[in-house]
């Protein structure tokens, strides 16, 4: 055997190699890569559209947290006024309730002192009557002399 015929063997058997691999074992294995490239780029496209979506999500909670807080504070605000304003109608309560009961109470004081000055004129027209009756040293009926009792308690 001669080297040329074992070379020539050998080119034949490598390109029958080649041949068979391109064929069949190459188309498989492309497949099988661009699978695989495939796969990643999806995975990577995910990965993306997971981070958008994230940073939108935080966006948006961080909006509606800020809402939140400004309701928060509008809320506070609305019960501080309507705090102040229960404050300022019990105070206008009081003080009406206060000068009711005042108007009352010297309404009642005027009819006290009206009772008062009505007994004194009468004890005082029974004392003038009993000193006049123990300086006439005789007796002065109240019936008939009605007229001029109810005079001097008058001008009392």
């Amino acid at each position: 055997m001669s080297i040329t015929l074992t070379l020539l063997a050998q080119a034949l058997t490598f390109a029958a190699f080649i041949w068979f691999t391109a064929k069949f074992v190459w188309p498989f294995m492309l497949r099988a890569i661009e699978a695989r490239q495939k796969q990643i780029a999806d995975g990577l496209a995910a990965g993306e559209q997971g981070r958008k979506s994230l940073e939108l999500s935080t966006r948006q909670a961080e909006d509606a947290i800020r809402a939140a807080r400004e309701r928060a504070a509008e809320i506070v605000v609305q019960a501080e006024k309507r705090s102040a304003q229960m404050i300022e109608e019990a105070k206008t309560s009081a003080k009406d309730e206060g000068a009711r009961e005042k108007a009352a109470a010297k309404a009642e004081i005027g009819q006290e002192v009206q009772r008062a000055r009505e007994q004194l004129r009468e004890q005082v027209a029974a004392l003038a009557v009993a000193g006049a009756e123990k300086i006439l040293r005789r007796e002065v009926d109240a019936k008939a002399h009605a007229d001029l009792l109810d005079g001097i308690k008058r001008q009392l």
